[in-house]
C-alpha cells in the first residue's frame, strides 16, 4: 500500500478525498478542480483545432480520423434530438461530451501518482478527477439550466414562454399549481444532471482508493485493472448521458407543447 507506513487506512482515504482549497466559506475555491478542468478543456480545444487546421481530404491522419468520427457521432445525436438550428448546439454537445469524458478519464490514473507529484511542490491535498467535485458538476448543470431558459425564450418568445409556464399542464385555471410544478421541474433538471455524474464518478474514485488503502500491493494491480476496464464503460456512458440529457432538455425548451 502506498502510504501504509505513514498513515492508517482511514487517514489515507480521508486524505485522498480532500481538495486543494483556497479561501473561506462560500468563497472557497477548489484549485485542483479548477486547474485540472481548465487544462483538460484547453487540451481538447488545442488538439481539435490542430486537427481542423491540418485536415486533408487525401490521406487523413489518426487525429483527423478520430475528430471526424467524434464530430459525426455527436452531430447525428443532436440532429436526431433537436429540430431547430444546430450551429451552436452541435459544438456545445461535442464540447460537453469530450470535456466530461476527459475529466472522467482522470479517474483511471493511479490514485497516488498526481497527488505525490503535487506533494513535491508542497501541495498537501490534490484530487485529480474534477467530476468527483459536486461544485463542478453542479456548475455545469446550472449552465445547462441557463441555456434551457434561453432556448425557452428563443423558441417560444417571451409571451409564449410565460403562457407555457402559467398554463401547462392543467390550464390557466390552475396557474399557481402549474408555476409550482414548473419550478420543481426546472430545479430538478440541474440537480439530477449534476448528482448523476458526481455520484457515479465519486463512487468509482472511492473504489480505487479503497483498493489502494486496504489491500497489499500484489492484490492492488489485478483488482485495480479489472475495475479500471469496467470503469472505462462508466466514464464513457456518463459523458454520453450528460451530453444527451443536456440536448434533450434544450430541445424540450425550444419546442412548443
Amino acid at each position: 500500500m502506498s502510504s501504509a507506513e505513514t498513515m492508517t487506512s482511514t487517514d489515507y482515504i480521508v486524505h485522498h478525498l480532500g481538495n486543494w482549497a483556497v479561501g473561506d466559506g462560500f468563497w472557497t475555491f477548489h484549485v485542483d478542480t479548477l486547474a485540472v478542468s481548465f487544462i483538460l478543456g484547453l487540451g481538447f480545444c488545442f488538439f481539435f483545432r490542430l486537427a481542423a487546421r491540418k485536415a486533408t481530404a487525401d490521406t487523413p491522419g489518426k487525429l483527423q480520423s478520430f475528430v471526424e468520427v467524434m464530430v459525426k457521432f455527436v452531430d447525428d445525436q443532436v440532429k436526431d434530438t433537436f429540430h431547430g438550428q444546430t450551429k451552436f448546439l452541435g459544438p456545445l454537445a461535442l464540447t460537453i461530451f469530450m470535456w466530461v469524458f476527459l475529466m472522467n478519464f482522470m479517474d483511471l490514473i493511479p490514485v497516488d501518482l498526481i497527488p505525490r507529484i503535487m506533494g513535491l511542490f508542497g501541495v498537501e491535498y490534490f484530487r485529480a478527477v474534477p467530476t468527483t467535485d459536486v461544485n463542478l458538476t453542479l456548475g455545469m448543470a446550472m449552465t445547462v439550466l441557463g441555456l434551457i431558459i434561453f432556448y425557452n425564450f428563443k423558441g417560444k418568445g417571451g409571451v409564449g414562454f410565460l403562457k407555457d409556464v402559467c398554463s401547462h399542464p392543467f390550464g390557466m385555471k390552475l396557474m399557481p399549481v402549474n408555476i409550482a410544478l414548473r419550478l420543481v421541474e426546472d430545479l430538478a433538471k440541474p440537480i439530477s444532471l449534476s448528482m448523476r455524474l458526481f455520484g457515479n464518478l465519486y463512487a468509482g474514485e472511492l473504489i480505487f482508493i479503497l483498493i489502494a488503502a486496504l489491500l497489499p500491493w500484489y492484490f492492488q494491480w489485478p483488482l485495480g485493472a479489472v475495475w479500471a476496464i469496467f470503469h472505462i464503460l462508466v466514464i464513457t456512458l456518463q459523458a454520453f448521458i450528460f451530453m444527451m440529457l443536456s440536448i434533450v432538455y434544450i430541445s424540450m425548451a425550444y419546442e412548443s407543447h
